[in-house]
């Protein structure tokens, strides 16, 4: 028994000890490579903010916008589903474009925020550009987007843009 422990341990000698290890499906273990580091943080920071009261955890939230935006190369517009108590319920991609704009249908969003039925959303979008200045039609779209879902009771709580490490909030800047 203490052979096959000391064997096992042994095959741990060849990778530095800072090395994150994953186990394959034959249940060997190896370095993990980054992409399946970045899929572990996305999903430990999606956890955080699933359930949480967002209001109350603002950095959690930036953390996980940050991570799982931030380094696209071309636009993602997604929603936070939010319940009555602006707890998580879930996070949606809605759209996807090309590195400068992404096209959101108002119709679409009414449909699966009526669909999950949620009580209130955070619109985000990126910038690969980098700035996260927002643009007039991202005004534009957020106060469209305001005014359809108060035809159904759904308010924005907040339209945030991220912009590789840098999250701008339109609540904050008096904007929505």
């Amino acid at each position: 028994m203490a052979h096959d422990l000391l064997s096992s341990l042994d095959s741990f000698v060849a990778v530095p000890s800072s090395s994150l290890l994953v186990r394959d499906r034959a249940g060997e273990y190896r370095p993990a490579v980054a992409n399946e580091v970045l899929l572990a943080a996305q999903r430990v920071l999606a956890g955080r903010m699933r359930g949480s009261e967002v209001l109350a955890s603002p950095a959690a939230v930036r953390d996980f916008l940050r991570a799982r935006l931030g380094a696209l190369p071309h636009e993602v517009f997604a929603v936070v589903h939010l319940d009555v108590q602006f707890r998580v319920l879930d996070y949606v991609e809605m759209f996807r474009g090309t590195v400068s704009q992404t096209s959101v249908y108002p119709r679409e969003i009414v449909k699966e925020t009526l669909t999950r039925n949620s009580a209130a959303l955070l619109l985000v979008h990126n910038h690969p550009s980098g700035s996260a200045e927002p643009s007039r039609a991202d005004q534009m779209l957020t106060q469209t987007l305001k005014n359809a879902l108060a035809l159904v009771d759904v308010r924005i709580i907040d339209h945030l843009i991220v912009a590789g490490p840098t999250v701008l909030s339109f609540a904050e800047r008096g904007l929505l």
